[in-house]
């Protein structure tokens, strides 16, 4: 797949390319200092732009094909990886995937959403919506990390849960619903982490937990800008209006104190150095779980509820 460049991110790129091309250059001419003037120009250029970005900007960095998914970060921030598959239900969901996992010197069970790289791939993830099987499987998975007294980390990035007729019959609302009283009951930490998307109930049925952290340019809302714009206007034309009306930012969400945490990605975003997003990313979680290890299950559990509780309460 060639590389993706967003409109916003051309002026950057333009100039990374030059520079390129005058390193290229460099064995022949003195150009050196021009070089070390370009790469100034170009990190105060990254920085004007990604400091003042619009929300619908940073859903099109949440959306980037080249940002590194659940398997990518699994793959740079674990050893050890086991992935286990199926709800013993139904069938083995492809749109979300777990196991346990080494994180430095502790044993997790990691889970989350996974979309593909391309036509076959997305196919084969069914674009990373799940099913009631996909939430069913995470759920058997939460219930193994709390039979052996292993933390739980969930990595958020779906564009919902999937639509389908089919996945209503086999009880959509009712797995996404379970997931939800089962998480708030889980006796083991629970650390919830937006990488993505953040859409809708197909994002909150794995997004209940003790610590709720957002990677810089994702986004996290009950609806799409698109499909609010749809729904508000009877036109995807009016989805940039949308998505500021919903303040569905990590800056927005921490504000409003849905989350616990931004967590920071390299100049331009994760997809421009997936592998240092990773390392802030394992360092983030490392320091999260500390704390979350000592308490006592039935503390954690009361934590948990009562932070959920007080989200949307207001006095008149």
């Amino acid at each position: 797949m060639g590389k993706v460049v967003l409109d916003f991110e051309k002026p950057v790129v333009e100039l990374e390319q030059k520079i390129e091309e005058m390193r290229k250059l460099s064995d022949n001419l003195d150009i050196a200092d021009e070089i070390t003037t370009l790469e100034k120009k170009v990190s105060q250029l990254r920085e004007n732009i990604f400091s003042n970005l619009t929300r619908w900007q940073r859903v099109q960095l949440a959306r980037h094909p080249e940002r590194p998914y659940t398997l990518d970060y699994i793959g740079m921030m674990t050893t050890g990886f086991v992935e286990l598959h199926g709800d013993r239900l139904f069938g083995d969901d492809k749109s979300i995937v777990g196991g346990f996992a080494k994180l430095e010197d502790q044993t997790v069970m990691i889970i989350g959403h996974q979309k593909g790289r391309d036509t076959k791939s997305n196919l084969f993830r069914n674009f990373g919506m799940p099913q009631p099987e996909g939430y069913r499987k995470a759920l058997r998975l939460m219930k193994l990390a709390a039979k052996f007294g292993k933390p739980v980390i969930t990595l958020l990035d779906t564009p919902g849960a999937y639509p389908g007729i089919e996945a209503e019959e086999r009880g959509q609302a009712e797995a996404i619903a379970r997931n939800l009283f089962e998480m708030s009951h889980l006796p083991v930490p629970i650390v919830v982490v937006v990488i993505g998307e953040g859409a809708s109930g197909g994002a909150l049925g794995l997004g209940v937990g003790d610590r709720i952290l957002m990677l810089e340019n994702t986004w996290y809302s009950v609806i799409a800008p698109e499909s609010c714009s749809s729904i508000l206007w009877r036109s995807w034309e009016y989805k940039e209006q949308a998505a500021e009306a919903l303040r569905l930012t990590a800056r927005d969400l921490f504000e409003q104190k849905i989350i616990d945490k931004i967590i920071p990605e390299p100049p331009g975003g994760a997809h421009r150095n997936p592998q240092q997003a990773a390392a802030i990313l394992k360092d983030t979680l490392i320091e999260e779980l500390r704390p979350l290890k000592r308490m006592k299950p039935e503390k954690l559990i009361e934590k948990r509820i009562d932070k959920f509780s007080i989200m949307g309460a207001w006095n008149e």
